[in-house]
């Protein structure tokens, strides 16, 4: 990757971590489908602003937007759900962990809806480590109210792997990735507005205060809007594979602003299965191995 590429991907990872971040600013005074609302309307929003400046067409067909919608539900309403119910309980660094098996679930997914993607033993064997790391993580925590809270994060990073498969149909349909991102978000949009009102009725809410607003801006702009405009540019001039390289990153930068802000801490034992999750990572990619086992034949 050249030095721009890099500099996309850790942008990306601040972006996408800083997501983390701004829901645990907002979930304090905010109900869910009301933070999630305020995310992917304000988002679809600014990617509307990108397509018109790009000049990319918005998608078209019934076919189009079913399968749209479909992707809404699995990439937005309910990860984005998930993620801000566990935040009410646990920190935004540990739900960022958790949110990094997602390649994990990816992987057995595809082994079984797609018929070019199967299990290999190496990634076999990356699943396996990484969950590892997710029972070393939850095993103590079993009797403390949060295994609900962690299990409602492995359940969204199971729903954002279904959504990698289900995507795959869009470039078929002849539809650019950042007017899926569009799409998405919009059939979000119009999906939660009524349950918003109905549940949350945000109307009845006390008038949140600048940080909280500004939380919410930052999750729509910041880690929506401009995180997909440089997620589909990665792939665009590095490809899906180094793209991939961000979920490393994610939990970083979430962890980072959770401890530093939040007054977050994070124990040992989640230290010790974000380790194993991201040597599960790095076995599936491949390619730290490869260039270990070139040096040691050279």
């Amino acid at each position: 990757m050249s030095g721009a590429d890099w500099l996309r991907l850790v942008t990306l990872s601040v972006l996408w971590g800083g997501s983390f971040f701004f829901v645990g600013v907002a979930v304090p005074h905010l109900p869910p489908f009301t933070i999630v609302l305020a995310r992917v309307g304000l988002g679809a929003l600014g990617l509307a602003a990108m397509l018109a400046v790009l000049r990319i067409p918005v998608p078209r067909g019934r076919a189009v937007w079913g399968a749209l919608a479909v992707m809404g539900v699995l990439n937005n309403i309910i990860p984005f759900t998930l993620f801000v119910l566990a935040q009410g309980q646990i920190s935004s660094g540990l739900a960022s962990i958790l949110n990094a098996t997602t390649p994990l679930w990816g992987v057995l997914v595809a082994h079984v809806f797609t018929r070019d993607e199967r299990l290999t033993p190496a990634r076999v064997v990356g699943v396996l480590t990484g969950f590892v790391g997710v029972a070393v993580m939850m095993g103590a925590s079993l009797g403390d109210g949060t295994v609900w809270a962690q299990a409602a994060c492995l359940a969204a990073a199971l729903s954002y792997g279904f959504a990698g498969v289900w995507g795959r149909r869009f470039k078929r349909m002849g539809i650019s990735p950042l007017a899926t991102g569009f799409g998405q978000t919009a059939v979000a949009s119009l999906v939660l507005l009524p349950l918003v009102a109905l549940i949350d009725q945000p109307w009845t809410l006390p008038q949140p205060g600048p940080e909280v607003i500004a939380a919410l801006i930052g999750l729509a702009l910041l880690s929506t809007t401009i995180a997909y405009g440089l997620y589909f540019g990665l792939i665009a001039s590095a490809g899906a594979v180094n793209a991939f390289l961000v979920t490393f990153l994610i939990p970083v930068s979430a962890t980072a602003l959770g401890v530093a802000f939040l007054g977050e801490a994070l124990l040992p034992r989640h230290l010790a299965g974000m380790a194993l999750i991201a040597l599960g990572l790095s076995v599936i990619d491949g390619r730290l191995w490869r260039r270990l086992s070139g040096a040691h034949r050279s």
